[in-house]
């Protein structure tokens, strides 16, 4: 269960007890609140991305380059096709479909 979940239900017992029931809790204990768990980063540094992407030749580098350096999704990317490339302009075009106008990227 997710500390902000456990917090937010002693919240709850406190809250129905003090104000609803009007009843003191004894409790020998003090209470002890959970704590969200120390999370790691998750992002590579630009070197790592630059050691990863020198690892790949071919069509999986430029897709990672791709990745990388637009901001597309997987999805988009692997739906691009060589006219939506502007390499003059550095630009691609993301078409959506039929009735939705895409985006530049």
């Amino acid at each position: 269960m997710a500390a902000s979940t456990q917090n937010q239900a002693l919240s709850a017992l406190l809250y129905q007890y003090r104000e609803v029931l009007h009843k003191d809790l004894d409790l020998p204990h003090q209470l002890v609140w959970a704590k969200r768990p120390k999370r790691l980063p998750t992002g590579l540094t630009k070197e790592k991305v630059q050691q990863v992407i020198a690892q790949l030749t071919g069509v999986h580098r430029l897709i990672v380059q791709l990745l990388y350096g637009s901001g597309l999704r997987l999805m988009e990317c692997m739906r691009l096709r060589v006219r939506d490339l502007a390499s003059a302009r550095f630009w691609c075009e993301m078409p959506r479909g039929e009735r939705t106008s895409g985006h530049l990227a």
